[in-house]
């Protein structure tokens, strides 16, 4: 399979972008024919947005029981294509019979990996009632880390034209109503709440509240993102056995996506630290244990537990 996902890297690279679309829609239309031979996700990833997803999702392709969706990292399905068919959505994940072939064992999962799951209001309802039992992994940064982070990402991509502490300042007004009008009409996309969310996607606490109340407590794993950077493999092995995975026999985590920015002034970062705090304290209590961008110490990781 990585082969092909070169092969089509390449041809987006070197072909006209209509004929790129064509190749995709011929592939959707195949994968849709083929639905009832392919897999459902055993888990997902749903964010947070700029925590290191995508080196996390780069290591679990790599797992020798893991196989990716066929098209795309994060397929949008709870969040942004939900007026679509669910033929659709299990069209992007692989037919099982060459899944366990090309793993050579017929213990073989698959996932996927989407971003705006965590914060999208209804996502946490949809996932709960079409994959019930599915297991949820998030991966949590320091949230003014992640805002930052998260504003640089939004300007290169031609998203954001307004500087850190002027976007920050216009939240609050760019989303305005934004939520009640995704909850009064399904299928409604906000562009605000998507790309302009910097502080209310570091509000942790209300959306891993949410996921535990949909998907049951046993099915949800937060891991810390300065807690997997710092040992990858202790935090990898973790996860592995909470999937119900073989532990890997070497793990090396490279920080994908990553840009350089200009660093954050302190006043401005002592503001937001001092907005998510009571999010933190909330966070903290939710998960039984202290954040490391709190405490400044690294925690070992685990299955969410009932807090003391």
């Amino acid at each position: 399979m990585r082969p092909l996902r070169r092969v089509a890297r390449m041809a987006r690279m070197r072909l006209p972008s209509s004929f790129s679309r064509m190749l995709r829609r011929v592939a959707l239309l195949w994968g849709v024919a083929t639905v009832r031979w392919r897999m459902k996700p055993s888990f997902l990833v749903v964010g947070a947005q700029r925590s290191g997803t995508t080196s996390l999702f780069r290591l679990l392709e790599t797992h020798p029981q893991v196989v990716r969706p066929t098209l795309d990292k994060g397929i949008g399905y709870f969040d942004l294509n939900y007026s679509r068919p669910w033929s659709w959505y299990i069209s992007h994940f692989p037919i099982r019979p060459l899944a366990a072939l090309m793993r050579g064992t017929k213990r073989v999962v698959t996932f996927e990996s989407s971003g705006y799951y965590m914060f999208h209001p209804l996502a946490h309802e949809r996932i709960a009632d079409d994959l019930p039992g599915v297991k949820v992994v998030m991966m949590l940064r320091n949230p003014v880390d992640r805002a930052h982070s998260a504003h640089r990402h939004e300007q290169r991509r031609g998203f954001e034209a307004e500087d850190f502490e002027t976007a920050v300042s216009l939240e609050t007004t760019r989303l305005a109503g934004e939520v009640e009008r995704i909850k009064d009409d399904p299928y409604y996309v906000s562009f605000a709440h998507q790309h302009h969310a910097y502080v209310g996607r570091g509000e942790y606490a209300q959306q891993v509240a949410r996921l535990i109340d949909s998907c049951g407590r046993e099915n949800v794993y937060v891991i810390d993102a300065d807690a997997f950077f710092d040992n990858p493999a202790a935090e990898f092995s973790q996860l592995c056995r909470w999937l119900g995975l073989d532990e890997p026999a070497q793990v090396k985590a490279d920080a994908w996506n990553a840009a350089p920015r200009a660093p954050l002034r302190q006043d401005l970062r002592r503001r937001l630290e001092v907005h998510f705090e009571p999010h933190d304290v909330r966070l903290e209590h939710i998960l039984g244990r202290t954040v490391s961008w709190r405490s400044g110490q690294m925690p070992v990781n685990q299955k969410i537990d009932d807090p003391p």
